[in-house]
């Protein structure tokens, strides 16, 4: 391959690992969120179990409570974490698979790398370099030229 055609490939291989770096991150935060969900709807519901089946019961919606019965405020916080689990274990997919784009990523840079090693030299004597964002692309590169391609 050319110098100009491997630059260029770089720059696709580096585009998808961005990507799929942001990716990754999202849905790590998207589990996060929703294993927060689960876990108040879990306290929650916790609590209502403690409660006589004759208390009084309200359910907040947006600035006002409205009174409910018992089982029905327990109904939903059951709901709410079952969907939260289903949730969890969608998102949980999504990550491996994200996982397994961004190990075929790598291999692919890693392929290109030993195709040509004074692309791995270029690219390591770039000035700038956008640290969050190519980081784990830098370790790779240095994994890389500590092995001696």
């Amino acid at each position: 391959m050319s110098d100009e055609a491997n630059r260029s490939a770089f720059l696709e291989i580096k585009g998808r690992l961005i990507e799929n770096t942001g990716k990754m991150k999202q849905v790590h935060n998207q589990v996060r969120n929703k294993e927060g969900e689960k876990k108040r709807a879990f306290l929650t519901l916790e609590e209502l179990r403690q409660l006589p089946d004759d208390t009084n019961t309200y359910k907040s919606i947006g600035r006002m409570f409205v009174l409910e019965p018992k089982s029905i405020l327990m109904n939903d916080q059951e709901q709410k974490l079952k969907d939260s689990e289903t949730a969890i274990a969608s998102l949980q997919a999504s990550k491996e698979y994200l996982e397994k784009q961004k190990a075929e990523v790598e291999n692919n840079l890693t392929e290109l790398l030993q195709q040509d090693p004074g692309l791995a030299q270029q690219i390591m004597s770039m000035t700038v370099i956008l640290h969050d964002l190519l980081q784990p692309l830098h370790r790779l590169i240095m994994v890389l030229l500590c092995r001696g391609l």
